[in-house]
């Protein structure tokens, strides 16, 4: 049979004759869908699928893709009129189904249009083009949407998630974290805490587990709202004594008899004469006290205790389990959630605890308890009773001001903080104070921490680290370098008493190999020596990868001595050469250190006279350097000659942060692997060393009180600075290294110290010369006494034979007490 016979006679559709069979499986295999409304310019997107979809179940879909089709000349002449008449007829259908879809006024505008594809085009081109107005729209309804207390939370959600669907289907890319992350923030007022929980979750969640857990946490305080307004109906009936001593029954609610309700609506006419109000007498009067007899001062009226049981019983309601609340009454820590304990012991079957309505519960264990502070700080309760029958969870304030704390109310906020640091707050709530805590349960206890209570905070590793940039603690946290921790930028007031800059001129190319170039520079400190003599302090950096060594000098000559010891350790270390050396145009870097470019074949780059800038790198780091140093001696309070062990710490801690310009580690680069920070302390802290046992005393302490000033070369050991020692063979004053000591990283001895190091602030009284006016007083220097110091890298070796006889043996000579291995400091 013909394409024409189909056509004109036994298939009145014609488009199931066109060429494909596919075509006519797919026209027959479904079923003309529900004709779409009428469109009326508003919503095309969603018009045009319903549209498209209604089409595709005619099989007319592809008319509004194609044009008229061109035959093969190959074709009979009457085969291509058959195939482009058919064309146009399903093309005709084609489009006058679009055209019924169309709103009069639309209809009355597109129907002079001649095909399927230059209507659906046209449709396109209007409307498309208005819909990029309405992204905006539903972009901005996204933003601007906020929560409100008086509408349940789980519905506003629900809102939130239809504007976000809208935002979908208009090809907006929105993840699942950024939406959840939107709704937590979107939160009413009232849901403050609960978002600072949520927000601070280190677990990942998905938009269902947040839906949940707003859900649960609704239904929570709908019932525990609900528990109050029956405690309050409850108490209505409580019964209380009248001044005469016959009892009388509280109504709440207005009697219907009007007989027994005197007090109740009825209003009196006249003017009570104690508070000069109308309305009532005297006798109903509210402002209206008793007058009571000295005898009678400590007892305690019927009324008054009722309502210290309406008191206790409120506060006993059922409350969150996670929720913890500052009172100043209690004795102790008390829990009711047996999972919170980080550590855990069963108490005696005897132990009972008194409440304060003079009720007891039993004690069914204690242990430790870790809560942490919506500021990131950490605080460790001890021995916390766990009370299964409390309501609410209670941290005592007398035990935190015992350990050092110091809690202050004001207004209607609790804040807490230690040693002048802050650690958290908390806020009225019911006439309560209850703690902004984010997490009981998932912090992991550092048993290896000698701060007590307070652990791992920015503030902490921020002083550790010598008071370096926050943004260098993100990228550490983010390398995995330092432990996970809320870090936020803060104002320190030792950083701006301590640094300030400029801007920093343009950088020009760096080398990609360690040893290419090294930059170097003198820092001239002479205005102040350090303990050791030194004056001057001489900087090398790598320009790949910005490591840093860093030498203390005596004077300028020493440079020389200086560069041959680095140019030894790193070429052996590395087993490279140095290529290039950078300096400014200084009197130490002329003749004799040209010399010694020349004949290693190091090439010797000067900066431009006057124009220290150009040496940018070296300056650069000397003033960091110094920055730090500042910070690090103003928050100690040390003595400023104690500078060359602030420089050294400060290298140490600037080749293990990350470097702003290239966002790597130095020590990384140069050493192959990352750092290892566990044991940086806060310079300037207070350190118990340990006594070595053949120096221990049987009756005394086996500690001594020092200062931590910093980390031994070569061996796995801290320096300390002497402060207190009761040993006799160990002076204040000295320098010590020791593996063996317990940091106190918040307390500084140096802060509140006036006299000057070594120096007593008295001298002793002679009483035999007190009136004798006649004797002259011998004269004596004013210069400062300054105990001898050979400087750390002096080490003594005591022998117990004879000096002579040592002479003969070893032929050491009159230096045989001292062994020089290194220069001093």
């Amino acid at each position: 049979m013909s394409s024409g016979s189909t056509i004109n006679g036994e298939n009145p559709n014609p488009v199931t004759s066109t060429q494909s069979t596919p075509l006519q499986v797919a026209t027959h295999s479904l079923a003309p869908a529900e004709k779409p409304g009428k469109f009326s310019g508003v919503d095309f997107k969603r018009w045009q699928q319903k549209m498209y979809f209604y089409l595709t179940t005619l099989g007319l879909q592809k008319f509004i893709k194609e044009v008229i089709p061109n035959p093969n000349e190959e074709v009979p002449e009457k085969d291509r009129f058959l195939a482009i008449e058919a064309w146009k007829h399903s093309d005709f259908l084609c489009k006058n189904y679009i055209l019924n879809g169309l709103d009069d006024i639309l209809y009355n505008v597109y129907s002079t249009i001649e095909t399927s594809k230059e209507l659906w085009e046209a449709l396109e081109k209007k409307y498309k083009a208005e819909d990029a107005g309405l992204k905006k729209s539903i972009a901005a309804k996204f933003l601007e949407y906020k929560m409100v207390d008086s509408k349940a939370v789980v519905t506003q959600v629900q809102e939130l998630q239809v504007i976000t669907h809208d935002l979908l289907n208009e090809g907006m890319i929105i993840n699942e974290a950024f939406q959840v992350a939107s709704f937590i923030e979107k939160l009413p007022p009232a849901w403050k805490d609960f978002k600072s929980y949520l927000k601070h979750k280190r677990k990942e969640m998905t938009l269902e587990d947040l839906i949940v857990r707003l859900k649960i946490e609704e239904d929570d305080r709908l019932a525990e709202k609900k528990s109050r307004g029956q405690s309050t109906i409850s108490g209505a009936n409580i019964m209380e004594s009248d001044s005469k001593g016959k009892k009388r029954k509280r109504d709440s609610v207005p009697s219907s008899s009007g007989t027994k309700n005197h007090n109740g609506n009825k209003k009196i006419n006249g003017t009570c004469f104690k508070c000069g109000k109308q309305g009532h007498k005297a006798s109903m009067c509210k402002t209206h006290k008793k007058k009571k007899n000295k005898s009678q001062a400590n007892i305690v009226d019927d009324t008054d205790m009722d309502d210290l049981c309406a008191v206790l019983s409120e506060c006993n309601l059922v409350g969150n389990p996670r929720e913890w609340w500052i009172d100043s009454g209690a004795t102790r820590h008390v829990c009711a959630v047996k999972e919170m304990f980080t550590s855990y012991s069963l108490a005696k079957a005897e132990e009972k605890l008194f409440m304060g309505n003079s009720s007891t519960a039993k004690v069914e264990g204690y242990g430790k308890i870790v809560l942490k502070m919506t500021s990131g700080k950490v605080v460790t309760l001890n021995n916390v009773l766990h009370v299964p029958e409390i309501r609410k969870n209670l941290v005592s304030t007398s035990l935190l001001a015992k350990h050092g704390f110091k809690v202050v109310f004001v207004s209607d906020k609790v804040v807490i903080s230690k040693n002048d640091v802050y650690i958290g707050k908390g806020y009225l709530n019911n006439d309560l104070f209850k703690l902004n805590v984010i997490t009981v349960n998932d912090v992991i206890n550092n048993n290896n921490a000698s701060s007590a209570y307070l652990l791992e905070s920015n503030h902490l590793w921020h002083a550790r680290l010598g008071h370096v940039n926050y943004k260098s603690l993100r990228k550490m946290i983010n390398m995995e370098v330092l432990p996970k921790f809320e870090c936020n930028k803060s104002k320190c007031q030792v950083c701006v008493e301590s640094k300030f800059a400029k801007h920093p001129y343009k950088s020009i190319e760096r080398t990609s190999e360690p040893l290419d170039l090294i930059h170097t520079d003198i820092c001239d400190m002479k205005s102040t020596p350090s303990r050791g003599g030194k004056k001057y302090f001489i900087t090398f950096i790598d320009d790949s990868t910005r490591y840093c060594y860093v030498y203390l000098l005596s004077s300028k000559d020493e440079a020389i001595d200086a560069f041959k010891q680095f140019k030894a350790e790193v070429e052996n270390q590395l087993n490279k050469k140095i290529k290039m050396a950078r300096s400014d145009r200084g009197g130490e870097y002329e003749f004799p250190f040209e010399e010694i470019c020349l004949e290693n074949g190091i090439i010797h780059q000067t900066s431009a006279p006057y124009t220290p800038q150009k040496n940018g790198v070296a300056e650069r780091k000397n003033r960091t350097l110094k920055d730090m140093m500042n910070a690090l001696l103003l928050n100690s309070a040390l003595p400023q000659n104690l500078w060359g062990e602030a420089i050294l710490i400060a290298t140490q801690i600037l080749n293990r942060v990350p470097y702003s310009k290239t966002q790597t580690i130095p020590y990384e680069k140069w050493k192959g692997k990352r750092p290892n920070l566990n044991y940086f302390k806060v310079w300037g802290c207070l350190a118990k060393v340990r006594v070595p046992k053949p120096k221990q005393v049987k009756l005394g302490p086996k500690t001594i009180d020092c200062i931590f000033i910093g980390y031994a070369n070569n061996s796995k050991a801290y320096r300390f600075l002497v402060y207190k020692s009761q040993i006799s063979d160990i002076h204040p004053n000295t320098v010590i290294e020791s593996d063996s000591a317990e940091f106190f990283e918040n307390i500084f001895p140096y802060r509140n110290k006036d006299v000057v190091v070594g120096e007593s602030s008295k001298r002793p009284r002679d009483d035999s010369l007190e009136n004798d006016s006649n004797i002259d007083e011998p004269w004596r220097s004013k210069r400062q006494r300054v105990p001898t110091s050979f400087g750390p890298d002096f080490l003594a070796f005591c022998w117990k034979m004879s000096q002579r006889h040592l002479k003969k043996r070893n032929g050491f000579g009159a230096s045989w007490k001292m062994f020089r291995f290194g220069p001093s400091r």
